[in-house]
């Protein structure tokens, strides 16, 4: 019996080790898109409207299909990145577009998609993910996941750099920025806002946010900033008209 009481303080002392067991960057990752809808993603059909256009997704058994569509006096435009790649429609008739103009626009449709659906494309082959620390935002706590991307299979802004502020309670994405070098390049920061779930897969908005100068700023400094009040609100970002229908897997 005397050895009981060293026991107890073993047990309890190895309980608050796993506890603090540390989750490395990828176990956030999943936690955050289980959270989110996990496999609901998989074979699901997703439509919604984003600045007066409309797009969806589909997604079946490792197939995709991106598309925005608008109309306009001479017809119904669309634009679709497959698996294959990106052609435009219209009236349903292919329009040939020089290469340039065809990896804008699929860039432009890919980046709607990937920022509507986050957390999903999280896990994409060419992301890489780093736990870089963690921050507490509004008396929260947060893990800070730094992504960059490979430049196979990262897209035209392969080398944009982005990071995420993941709450550590219940692995929602709160906060992101990133800094992109297209065009006069700079830096966004979207604070997440309205969540809501749609036949199980969580959707925000965002108010958007930038920095200036952006040259040499830390995105990890940007949680200390937006707190601060020193970052200029530039925009409201709505997801609108959503719907979510699962697709029978094959």
């Amino acid at each position: 019996m005397k050895y009981l009481p060293l026991i107890i303080l073993f047990v309890l002392f190895n309980s608050c080790k796993e506890e603090e067991k540390q989750l490395t960057a990828q176990e956030i990752i999943d936690k955050t898109i289980e959270n989110a809808g996990g496999q609901k993603y998989e074979n699901a059909k997703i439509k919604f409207t984003f600045r007066d256009t409309e797009y969806s997704s589909k997604r079946q058994n490792g197939k995709f299909e991106l598309t925005r569509s608008s109309s306009d006096s001479l017809g119904t435009k669309t634009d679709m990145v497959t698996n294959t790649g990106f052609q435009q429609l219209l009236n349903e008739n292919k329009v040939d577009l020089p290469d340039s103009t065809a990896s804008k626009y699929a860039n432009s449709v890919n980046s709607v998609h990937y920022f509507v659906q986050l957390p999903y494309g999280l896990n994409s082959a060419a992301v890489i993910k780093e736990l870089v620390g963690e921050t507490t935002i509004k008396e929260k706590k947060y893990y800070e996941i730094k992504v960059t991307f490979k430049q196979e299979g990262g897209g035209t802004d392969y080398d944009d750099i982005y990071m995420y502020w993941i709450n550590h309670g219940d692995f929602t994405v709160d906060y992101f920025a990133y800094k992109f070098y297209t065009g006069k390049g700079g830096i966004r920061f979207r604070e997440a806002y309205n969540s809501r779930t749609i036949d199980g897969i969580r959707f925000v908005d965002y108010k958007n946010y930038k920095a200036e100068p952006w040259r040499n700023v830390d995105l990890k400094t940007l949680g200390d900033l937006f707190t601060e009040g020193k970052l200029e609100l530039l925009s409201d970002i709505k997801t609108e008209h959503i719907s979510v229908n699962s697709v029978t897997a094959e």
